[in-house]
């Protein structure tokens, strides 16, 4: 049962980082307006809406996740997220690469696998 809730983590994890994905498409490059042209922008983009509801499965699903796990391990393994959307939105949105990044990234995976360990 504790691998299928650490399976249903990581797709969490998943959702969360197309959500982001999905809403950074939505939102596109700034226009240069205001605040409130801003979300007046996100409320009309589908992609805005897909990462929202993408967002609210994520949650739902957590719940379940958090029924079935220490929340000492399940909250740690969030933290992939930054990994996976920053590889994200460097192949898919054409982000910048940095190898600065790429440091911090291997050090959360460190830290998770720790945490893992001790599981």
């Amino acid at each position: 049962m504790k691998s299928i809730a650490i399976g249903l983590a990581v797709f969490c994890v998943l959702l969360s980082s197309a959500a982001q994905i999905a809403m950074k498409r939505g939102m596109g490059v700034p226009a240069g307006g205001d605040v409130g042209a801003t979300y007046l922008h996100a409320l009309g983009s589908p992609m805005v809406w897909l990462g929202l509801v993408l967002y609210g499965a994520s949650a739902v699903l957590w719940l379940w996740v958090l029924s079935r796990l220490d929340v000492s391990l399940a909250y740690p393994l969030v933290s992939m997220g930054f990994v996976v959307t920053m590889a994200l939105g460097v192949l898919w949105l054409g982000e910048p690469f940095s190898w600065l990044r790429v440091a911090g990234c291997t050090l959360i995976v460190l830290g998770v696998s720790l945490l893992a360990l001790d599981a």
